[in-house]
């Protein structure tokens, strides 16, 4: 089976690979414990393609919180703030129920595209919420209010994110 693990790994590696997509999916589906530490190394790595596609492989695997964190740790990574937008976009491919502070974070502090993408998983994805995710959310919303990257979009994520909060807030009062 390792055999054939490397060899779909391979093909999806290679750069002149024209199914490489495909190759990825495979690779989730058929991943052991070996093969996800491997993925998480290459998600971590220099090549940001082969990152995205073992980002790929791994929203196929069953180890989706591990893989998760992995995905977050790129995407707040300095060195990917250029090609942050294409690791956000791969979470569509995950299970983001219990990453609302997560994807709130890449919403306040991403790129243009990343902030976009994250507000549509806001807006779409049915999250798992406590007292102490809204809490932690705060935290995260009272750093940006004190370090905004421009005045302009302040004002815009202070009309969108100060009534989620009360909505949030409403839930449990």
């Amino acid at each position: 089976m390792q055999e054939e693990i490397q060899k779909v790994l391979n093909r999806m590696c290679d750069p002149k690979e024209d199914e490489a997509y495909h190759f990825a999916d495979k690779l989730g589906m058929m991943a052991d414990e070996e093969t996800k530490d491997h993925l998480i190394s290459l998600v971590k790595g220099d090549n940001w393609e082969i990152a995205y596609l073992a980002c790929r492989a791994l929203s196929k695997t069953q180890w989706n919180e591990e893989s998760l964190d992995a995905v977050f740790e790129a995407i707040f990574d300095k060195k990917n703030k250029s090609i942050q937008g294409a690791f956000t976009q791969i979470l569509e491919e995950f299970d983001l129920a219990e990453r609302f502070v997560d994807i709130f974070r890449v919403y306040l502090f991403g790129s243009f595209k990343a902030s976009t993408l994250a507000k549509d998983y806001l807006d779409s994805v049915e999250f798992e919420i406590t007292p102490r995710t809204i809490r932690k959310a705060e935290k995260h919303w009272n750093h940006y209010l004190h370090n905004p990257e421009d005045e302009g979009s302040l004002a815009l994520k202070k009309s969108e994110v100060e009534p989620m909060f009360q909505e949030l807030k409403e839930l449990f009062s």
